[in-house]
């Protein structure tokens, strides 16, 4: 490594900051991103290591990594034996971390690293978490700002928990943050509510989000509405509540109109029913068992993913420092 960074070396027992960063075929990225890290944590006066997940990548991400680790004695490399997805691969990080205190991060510095400064002096103040928020996201697409925004707005509406609307991975936690939130045991998580629901003392931090410059993000539309839906079934009962409500209203409609049917056929006589009504009376109201049904069956799926018990991820290999990357950084 260049002399330009005088960082401390990760043979340090405890370093007081870790560097949480989960991966999936990130390999175009790598060198913009250590390029980048490396000047800002070698200004700090904290010791840090770099914990990388490796998020079962299917290009050579992996190796990239372990070259990068034979000249950066900071940098361990924890590989997954598949892709486990970004929740399960930050909790990884953070369990395997042993800072006084962790920063996440993802791996396309769509946030900027030079908010680290920063994230550590409101630490040292004495905040608990530190969490930066995007202040606009006009980088994104229409229809995935629209939707993101309204996302948030739901999720508030319905659920006890209050949300930062457009709170990243991007966020600095104390250890004993860190503590809090690896004693949850949830196999489906969300894991922006699960920080917002053990509390502590936190720090906002509105940034621009610049546009991504290397490689394309592996959230598309489906992974981010399955991560929407993970969010409001874990803080929020409600869907299930609507569903109660609505099928009292339309029970008492039934009612209603029943009671207005008998008391016109006691009057008027009977009445050939219309076909086109019944049949629209049918579609609906099977459209709403169904529609209801499916969100039971969102519940019901969470209880039995949870009843198996599996664990959160399962490690490959934990790739550790060698001597040889010691020896090359003091140079």
């Amino acid at each position: 490594m260049t002399s330009e960074s005088p960082h401390r070396l990760s043979s340090d027992p405890a370093p007081q900051v870790s560097l949480v960063i989960p991966m999936y075929n990130e390999r175009d990225g790598l060198d913009h991103l250590f390029s980048t890290l490396l000047p800002i944590i070698g200004a700090a006066t904290e010791s840090f290591e770099i914990v990388v997940v490796n998020d079962g990548s299917s290009d050579d991400t992996l190796q990239r990594l372990l070259d990068w680790q034979s000249r950066l004695a900071q940098l361990r490399v924890i590989d997954l034996s598949r892709n486990f997805g970004k929740e399960a691969a930050l909790t990884a990080g953070l369990q395997h971390c042993r800072g006084a205190c962790a920063i996440t991060l993802d791996a396309d510095l769509q946030d900027p690293p030079e908010l680290i400064v920063e994230m550590l002096a409101r630490w040292r103040e004495g905040y608990e978490t530190v969490v930066a928020v995007h202040a606009e996201r006009s980088t994104d697409p229409y229809m995935q700002r629209q939707l993101s925004s309204g996302f948030y707005r739901l999720l508030n509406a319905v659920s006890e928990m209050r949300f930062v609307p457009h709170a990243g991975d991007f966020r600095l936690l104390d250890r004993c943050v860190i503590d809090a939130f690896l004693q949850l045991p949830e196999r489906t998580r969300f894991n922006k509510g699960l920080f917002a629901w053990i509390g502590f003392r936190p720090y906002l931090i509105k940034h621009h989000r610049p546009a991504r410059t290397r490689g394309k993000s592996a959230f598309n539309f489906r992974r981010l509405l399955h991560l929407a839906t993970d969010g409001i079934t874990s803080f929020s009962l409600f869907p299930l509540r609507l569903w109660m409500y609505v099928g009292t209203v339309i029970a008492g409609l039934a009612f209603v109109y029943g009671s207005f049917i008998v008391l016109r056929t006691i009057v008027l006589g009977s009445d050939v029913p219309g076909y086109a009504s019944i049949i629209v009376a049918v579609m609906f109201l099977g459209g709403i068992n169904l529609f209801s049904i499916g969100v039971l069956g969102a519940y019901v799926g969470r209880i039995f993913l949870e009843s198996k018990q599996r664990p959160l991820y399962v490690v490959r290999r934990a790739h550790e420092p060698s001597a040889t990357a010691a020896a090359n950084e003091s140079r």
